[in-house]
């Protein structure tokens, strides 16, 4: 998947215009894209488009319009573009009530870890998770995480095949699984062209 680059960007003034039809398009589009698993966490696989979106929200909040700034943008948001190989995702781990969230990302140490993905029959690819930063101490985790999902060729095959994706967490404290609807499965397979 290609990467974002200065010139796939909107200026701030062409943002400004569209931002309310971009931001309608984006999130009907990522509707297909967030994969919730049981209750509390939620799967947002992205892509360029995604990425695209946080970037030019980054620059219009910041009023970032140096090119030099803008690169350094580009260069935090783009490793979270899929490369044809994998999935990538941002796990977002959810409880309304302060704090009951202060308890449960005590108890949830790890879970980013134990995060995975099935294609058929294939065995389970478990996340890599936050290459960049470690997001969690001894004490807790945190309620945002960055993931990778490393694919194989046999796994990438399955999909285009049509097998079925399972996405789950088997975290000792949250257990949970879902298989995927066909219109999100469709939307992910286009990641691994």
């Amino acid at each position: 998947m290609k990467k974002l680059s200065p010139n796939s960007l909107m200026t701030l003034e062409v943002y400004a215009e569209k931002r309310a039809a971009f931001r309608k398009k984006l999130l009907d589009y990522k509707k297909k894209r967030i994969v919730y698993v049981g209750p509390h966490v939620s799967l947002h696989f992205e892509d360029a488009l995604t990425m695209q979106y946080q970037v030019q929200e980054v620059l219009r909040a910041e009023r970032i319009f140096e090119r030099e700034a803008i690169e350094e943008e580009l260069d935090a948001y783009n490793p979270l573009i899929p490369d044809g190989g994998n999935w990538k995702a941002t796990m977002m781990i959810e409880f309304p009530d302060p704090e009951e969230r202060r308890k449960r990302l005590r108890q949830l140490l790890g879970i980013d870890l134990d995060a995975w993905v099935q294609l058929g029959e294939c065995e389970k690819v478990y996340a890599i998770s936050d290459e960049d930063l470690s997001r969690q101490d001894e004490e807790k985790t945190s309620s945002v995480h960055f993931l990778r999902f490393e694919l194989s060729p046999a796994m990438i095959d399955a999909a285009k095949q049509g097998s079925a994706v399972h996405v789950g967490v088997s975290h000792k404290n949250y257990r949970a699984a879902v298989q995927l609807e066909e219109e999100s499965r469709l939307a992910l397979l286009r990641d691994l062209d």
